[in-house]
């Protein structure tokens, strides 16, 4: 049956990658975490970025995104504003400056150890307490999953998701782990985020043409 859904899937994983993967609040907990604690500490914590997406997955599949589904002006409105979301989020990964990584320099005292339930409630919180992303979620499975998707099919997407950020964030640990890539990352990451940006932007226009 995903077959019959591969082209909503691989829009919806391109977009969700290209989120994932720019620095944001998750990204900086996970190298923050990998740099004071350890490698170990740093998967904990993006084990539990991974598992804190599925509350947004949750409340979007049975309580916001049925409502703007079934209320054709709401739905419209929901796109509009969902595509505007992922420009303004382009648009701040464009803006994007060198000073941003500089948390990552700072000659603070490191700690030696840290309990890896805390390292995973850590990340936990950090990414299902997130404002950002509970728009980002209501804004893809507003403007890019149909409203004839079946339900399980959507919860594979929300699992997909949660797989992938976890993925993510365990590389990005196990990669700043390694101080001197660390150090080359954040000297030209910023070019990176700007990249992802106007990909964000392309995609954001496409949406809101879409469903004008």
């Amino acid at each position: 049956m995903l077959s019959n859904y591969l082209h909503e899937f691989l829009g919806l994983a391109l977009i969700h990658f290209l989120a994932v993967v720019a620095p944001g609040p998750d990204f900086a907990v996970t190298i923050r975490q990998s740099i004071h604690f350890g490698r170990w500490v740093g998967i904990f914590t993006a084990i539990g970025i991974g598992v804190g997406i599925s509350v947004h997955v949750i409340y979007t599949l049975i309580g916001v995104g049925p409502l703007i589904h079934s209320t054709p002006w709401l739905m419209t409105v929901a796109k509009i504003i969902g595509g505007v979301y992922i420009c303004y989020l382009g648009i701040q990964f464009i803006r994007s400056k060198p000073e941003q990584a500089d948390f990552v320099l700072s000659h603070e005292a490191p700690v030696q150890q840290q309990n890896l339930r805390r390292a995973f409630f850590i990340g936990f919180m950090t990414n299902a307490t997130n404002p950002k992303a509970t728009l980002f979620f209501l804004a893809v499975f507003t403007t890019v999953v149909s409203t004839t998707t079946p339900l399980s099919v959507q919860v594979f997407y929300g699992v997909w998701m949660c797989m992938v950020n976890a993925a993510w964030f365990i590389l990005v640990s196990w990669l700043f782990s390694n101080s001197v890539i660390r150090l080359k990352f954040i000297q030209m990451g910023y070019w990176f985020e700007r990249v992802i940006g106007l990909i964000l932007i392309g995609f954001a226009i496409r949406l809101v043409f879409i469903s004008a």
